[in-house]
């Protein structure tokens, strides 16, 4: 249950969601992509409502310990090219466009070359890079990530940082849900620490020992890395996160 959020995320930030297993941080990412009814509060995407925002071509969500196989036989390529169908009218054949994304989002995470391979055959920290990738075909404005590096191994960790760098040096917004950051940690730009629904530290980047550190304690304290509107609702606001640049496609 989360309790008191208030928190923005602002153009181009690189945030960690962090805390202890149960404090509430991925309950709060799936509140932001409509996964978890809201009780009472408000959430805002890009400037509007939740519940009037309808353009989820512009949000690219990679959900929590989720094979990419699902049972279905699939080439890395097929898998990828899902993430385009927010992009494209249903049964349409794909676009010179299409096929530069999910190419471009290979590129990305490092898997060019394993493109007609069946995703099967690929490594759990592989194939998260494959989710990473299909959510990055959409070309998204804003990335959640739940938990990418868990169970994965410290090359594919290492391959992981390496793409979501690339997506910051493109000025993406990202929201990172994580329980240790390894790699990850010299790409934040700020960290929230959850603790029991709330959020009780928000400011500049914390390490793996910080977060559990005994100042934290147990008072309900924000530490604002910005000095942004206090509001008491019980669900984060989302500002605008990153304007078009003119790479947005128009179905």
């Amino acid at each position: 249950m989360l309790r008191g959020i208030d928190l923005a995320v602002r153009q181009g930030e690189f945030v960690a969601l962090m805390g202890a297993n149960g404090s509430g941080k991925s309950t709060l990412v799936r509140a932001i992509t409509g996964l978890v009814p809201l009780s009472r509060g408000e959430l805002t995407l890009f400037g509007t409502p939740a519940a009037r925002f309808a353009d989820w071509a512009r949000v690219g969500f990679v959900p929590q310990r989720q094979g990419a196989t699902s049972g279905v036989p699939a080439s890395v390529g097929e898998v990828v090219t899902a993430g385009r169908l927010a992009r494209r009218r249903l049964f349409r054949p794909l676009t010179r466009e299409d096929r530069a994304a999910v190419r471009e989002a290979l590129e990305v995470v490092g898997l060019a070359d394993r493109e007609r391979e069946p995703v099967a055959t690929l490594s759990g920290g592989q194939q998260q890079r494959v989710l990473i990738a299909r959510a990055l075909a959409g070309r998204p404005e804003l990335f959640l990530l739940d938990e990418p590096t868990a169970g994965v191994d410290q090359p594919n960790q290492h391959a992981l940082a390496e793409a979501l760098a690339e997506l910051k040096r493109r000025g993406a917004t990202i929201v990172l849900v994580a329980h240790e950051l390894g790699p990850l940690a010299p790409l934040l730009d700020r960290s929230v620490v959850m603790r029991d629904g709330r959020v009780v530290y928000d400011g500049a980047p914390l390490g793996d020992h910080e977060v559990h550190a005994p100042w934290l304690g147990e008072a309900h304290t924000h530490h604002h890395h910005h000095d942004a509107e206090r509001r008491t609702d019980h669900v984060p606001h989302l500002a605008p996160p990153l304007p078009d640049h003119g790479r947005r496609s128009h179905p």
